[in-house]
């Protein structure tokens, strides 16, 4: 039988992340061949997968990432089963090294066929599936691209946010994560009323026809007033016409444009966990 030392164990536990009794089990049953332990390991976390692909994955991290020159953002839900699993540093670490990854690429199917120190983003969740028992998946996968782009996280990595910015101006780091913690704390529906589906906006109407007839408003009247109604509903549910936050005399729109006169905001992203 092969001399397993506590070395070898480590070095193991180190790369994959595995328990160390996973890992001095995989030892000796590859008899010290440490390719082959890491295979023992990997076909374990697919046992656990396919054992656990019906549970539910709906805790987890989620994390917000942007590049160097800030252009380009990324948010990613790691998702795990439960709230224990989701507060461990090495699930948030993994959660963020895979965010950073992620900006490389424009899809989640690309994502997860790309490389992740000699593993698939796919595999590692595999593997991470059998060292933790629990399912582990990419849930969201979001991108934002702009003139500037600023993220935020909010605490307990539940919610994060992109901002674009149409150009990158002084002010516009401070400016642009303001606005990403207005659409964390806000939930807007969409960025404008351009935004807002046609469903929704005839949805609204008639919610707010309802009422009014509700209230005895003659009907000739209803679509006038619920017109006006669907103004309020855009202020509140639209992210550059809501109030901002940290300033309710002014909206958000109004905010970044104390920040520089030809400042729009020009995109944004939210992901949240349930």
């Amino acid at each position: 039988m092969a001399n397993i030392t506590a070395a070898d164990v480590n070095k193991l536990r180190q790369t994959t992340g595995a328990g160390m009794m996973d890992c001095k089990k995989a030892l000796v049953e590859a008899e010290g061949d440490f390719d082959k332990a890491i295979e023992i390991l990997r076909k374990k976390g697919q046992k656990v997968a396919a054992n656990r692909a019906d549970r539910e994955s709906s805790e987890g991290a989620v994390i917000a990432a942007v590049n160097a020159d800030n252009t380009q953002g990324v948010i990613i839900s790691l998702n795990c089963e439960t709230d224990f699993v989701a507060k461990n540093e090495s699930f948030t670490k993994l959660a963020t090294d895979l965010a950073e990854l992620a900006l490389n690429y424009n899809t989640k199917e690309e994502f997860l066929a790309a490389d992740f120190n000699g593993l698939k983003v796919e595999e590692k969740l595999t593997e991470q599936t059998g060292v933790i028992g629990e399912k582990i998946e990419i849930g969201s996968f979001e991108t934002l691209s702009g003139a500037f782009v600023n993220s935020y996280i909010h605490a307990g990595n539940r919610i994060a946010t992109l901002v674009a910015l149409s150009a990158n101006v002084e002010g516009a780091d401070e400016a642009a994560r303001n606005v990403a913690m207005q659409a964390a704390a806000m939930a807007p529906l969409a960025l404008n009323e351009e935004g807002v589906d046609a469903v929704t906006i005839e949805k609204e109407i008639e919610i707010a026809k309802d009422q009014l007839r509700q209230e005895g408003k003659p009907e000739a009247m209803l679509d006038n007033i619920a017109k006006g109604k669907l103004g309020r509903f855009f202020k509140d549910n639209t992210l550059v016409n809501q109030d901002y936050i940290k300033d309710s005399k002014v909206s958000v729109s109004e905010y970044v444009k104390s920040v520089n006169a030809d400042l729009t905001v020009t995109g944004f992203k939210r992901v949240a966990l349930a």
